[in-house]
Formats: C-alpha cells, sequence, structure tokens
C-alpha cells in the first residue's frame, strides 16, 4: 500500500494527505465542546432569538439553513442560554439519528442564538485553526462515511461528546492555507447558493404568471376570445395504470420503467425504480402522468416510454395547454379524493375534470409556449446547478486532501 502514495504524500487513517498535514483529534485541539439540553419548549415565541434544529442543518452546505426557524424567549437567568448559545465560527455536527450533518456559524447568523440536544457545539481556538475548513473537512468524503456508519448501526444511533471528541481531523500546518483552502469553497458554495435562489425567484414568476395566464385574468395581446369549461376526458385520451405481474420486475433494464405513483414522480420528471417485462399499460414518452393515489393530482411528463402502475394514469394529448392547466390545478384533486385508506379517483374521475381553457386554439398555443419557454430557461439553470455542485465537490475532493494546494 506504501509503494501507491507519491513522493511527498503520507497515508494516514484519514487516507493520504500532504507529509507536511497534521492529524489530530478534535480533543487534542482543545476545545469546548457541548451540546443543547431538552425542555426548550416552554420557551417557544412568535419572536425572539433563532433556535437552532437539525433541520436548519443540510448536507448540500456547511451553512444552517434558517428559512424554517423556530424562536425561543429566554429569560435573562436561564443558565442553559449560556451555555448553548452560539459564537462566530462554531462547528455544529448532528449527533443524534442523522448523524454527521455539519454547519457552521457565519456571521449571517444572527446572534442571540441556542442549539437543541440533537447538536454538538465544538467552539475551537480561532488563532491556531480554522473553524470553517474544520467545518468543510468535516463535511467531505472521508468524515462523511465514518459518520454514515455509526448512523447505520442502528436506529437508536447516536453520538456522545465523548465520541466528538475522537473525531479524525487532517489539516494543512498553517491558518493561512487553511482559511485559502476555505474561501475557495466558500466561493463555490456562494455560486450555488446564487443559482438555488435564482431558480426559485424564476419559480415564482413562472407560478405567478401561471395563475394570471391560466385563469384568463391577464389575456395576451392579440387575443380576447371566450373561454369554455371542458372535460378532460373530451380533450385527451386517458388511459389508467394497472399493476403488472411482480414476477416480471427486474433491474436489468428489460422491458419498461415502471412508474407506480408519486414516488416516481420528482421535480416533473419521472425516475427508473424498476423495469417490468410485464406491460399491462404502457404510457408514451410524452404524456402527462398524473398520480391517482395517495397523494392525487402530482403531474409529471414521460421522458420515456413507461409501464403504468396502478397509482398513476397517462394523459395524451398533443395540447400543452393542458399540462400546465393541471399543474396549476393539482391542489384540487384533493377536493375530489376519496377511500378511507387513502385518497385516490378512478378512471371516471378523471376524465370528469373540468378544463377551463380558450376557445382559440392559438391562443391556448400561446399560453403553453410562454410557460414552456419558462420552464427551459429552469431546466438550464437546475442544469447549471447540477454542475456547479459537482465541481464543488471535485473541489473538496482535491483541496480537503491536499492533492491540489493553495496559498
Amino acid at each position: 500500500m506504501s509503494a501507491e502514495v507519491k513522493n511527498g504524500y503520507k497515508l494516514t487513517e484519514v487516507g493520504v494527505i500532504p507529509e507536511d498535514w497534521e492529524v489530530r483529534r478534535i480533543g487534542e485541539l482543545k476545545p469546548f465542546i457541548t451540546s443543547g439540553s431538552r425542555g426548550w419548549a416552554e420557551f417557544y415565541s412568535d419572536r425572539g432569538a433563532p433556535f437552532i434544529r437539525i433541520t436548519n442543518l443540510v448536507r448540500t452546505s456547511i451553512f444552517l439553513d434558517l428559512k424554517d426557524l423556530r424562536l425561543v424567549n429566554l429569560p435573562k437567568d436561564a443558565s442553559e442560554g449560556t451555555r448553548t448559545q452560539l459564537h462566530d465560527d462554531d462547528v455544529l455536527i448532528s449527533i443524534t439519528a442523522d448523524i454527521g450533518i455539519i454547519s457552521y456559524v457565519s456571521p449571517d447568523v444572527p446572534k442571540p442564538a441556542y442549539i437543541n440536544q440533537h447538536i454538538a457545539l465544538v467552539r475551537f481556538d480561532a488563532s491556531t485553526i480554522s473553524p470553517k475548513f474544520v467545518a468543510y473537512f468535516l463535511a467531505s468524503d472521508k468524515p462523511q462515511k465514518l459518520f454514515r456508519a455509526l448512523t447505520d448501526s442502528g436506529a437508536k444511533a447516536g453520538m456522545s461528546l465523548i465520541t466528538v471528541q475522537n473525531i479524525l481531523l487532517a489539516f494543512p500546518p498553517t491558518k493561512a492555507e487553511q482559511a485559502a483552502i476555505s474561501e475557495a469553497l466558500s466561493d463555490a458554495d456562494a455560486l450555488i447558493e446564487s443559482l438555488e435562489k435564482l431558480i426559485t425567484k424564476k419559480r415564482q414568476i413562472k407560478q405567478g404568471a401561471m395563475q394570471e395566464l391560466l385563469t384568463g385574468k391577464k389575456r395576451l395581446p392579440g387575443f380576447s376570445g371566450e373561454w369554455e369549461v371542458k372535460k378532460l376526458g373530451d380533450v385527451a385520451e386517458v388511459i389508467m395504470g394497472q399493476s403488472p405481474t411482480s414476477i416480471n420486475y427486474n433491474t436489468k433494464g428489460t422491458g419498461l420503467p415502471l412508474i407506480q405513483g408519486n414516488a416516481d414522480i420528482v421535480d416533473r420528471q419521472t425516475i427508473i425504480r424498476v423495469f417490468t417485462s410485464d406491460v399491462t399499460r404502457n404510457g408514451k414518452c410524452g404524456d402527462i402522468l398524473m398520480s391517482v393515489r395517495a397523494p392525487v393530482g402530482e403531474v409529471s411528463r414521460a421522458v420515456f416510454d413507461v409501464c403504468l402502475g396502478r397509482g398513476v394514469c397517462a394523459i395524451r394529448s398533443a395540447n400543452h395547454f393542458i399540462y400546465h392547466y393541471l399543474i396549476a390545478q393539482e391542489p384540487s384533486w384533493a377536493r375530489l379524493s376519496k377511500g378511507s385508506t387513502f385518497d385516490s379517483v378512478n378512471s371516471a374521475d378523471v376524465k370528469a375534470f373540468a378544463i377551463y381553457l380558450p376557445v382559440d386554439s392559438k391562443e391556448q398555443s400561446a399560453i403553453a409556449e410562454i410557460l414552456m419557454d419558462m420552464d427551459s430557461e429552469i431546466e438550464v439553470l437546475e442544469v447549471k446547478l447540477v454542475k456547479a455542485r459537482k465541481i464543488k465537490h471535485g473541489i473538496m475532493h482535491n483541496l480537503l486532501t491536499g492533492k491540489i494546494r493553495v496559498s
């Protein structure tokens, strides 16, 4: 194994790293380590200080997600407030259930802020080591594999603060190099965040356009004709799914990918779960796919031929207006759903669903074209986001193992 290590590098417990890098346990760096405590529910408030929970820690970034934020109003004499209050540069680690989600407390986090009992706080001496570097390192592949091993060890898996002290770190000899690595990764995160925000904004703009254009509240230039109500079954062919014989399920790609229901519809695109050579009911590429049970009304577009399971139906029409109209009407299906065990609709329900659309087919096409252009713009941004995330992952691997050095 040692023969495989290039000159200038060494094999350690955390992998191959440069010879001048150190490997230390967190506890050897003498940080302040603590965790939150129970009993904060009595302090929950509509206003007050941020109370950080595991839901505010995300695996795709070391920066906290503060959108779904619980607030607490803590009495001045509460001792827990002193011990669990966050400072800038603190490193947070989830220590129960989903172990090893890493966050870094930046100046952007409002202070005071506190943590609950499922999170460990590690406060390093920032004069000797870069806490942001530590956060990025712990979020990288090798440490995450170790965290996943702890998570997979059982339903009640958890880390003690002693275990936190024993976590291994590998880091460059100078804080300047640590900081340079951190800043390079922060730049990658900033690009990803800007793309995420732009995609959210574009989706909101499209949602607003749908609400106006698909209801006739806003008319396109050159159109002023009447709108009418049609039954879905009168303007499109509806093909209900049916469960194929399970003996023909396979993962070898024999037959067509089976779309069972809502679990196979993600971000308006179908995903392959399992194939079946028993194609009882099939959907064609371009069909509108809609879940018909638990929940009802989730809409997608088939990007390849599929086998329709009993939880979905295919709506076949060359009219793109219908696709966008059904997306906008997803909440309406809840009122039509029925079933004692779970919500569902049948063929008659789907065919009888009311579609409100312009009499003039040219107006239908014009509206659909605008919305499709918006979808295309969002898809381009989503491709850029996927690429940016892959690039960041590669940068993390190279910088956090010392394969590429920065100064």
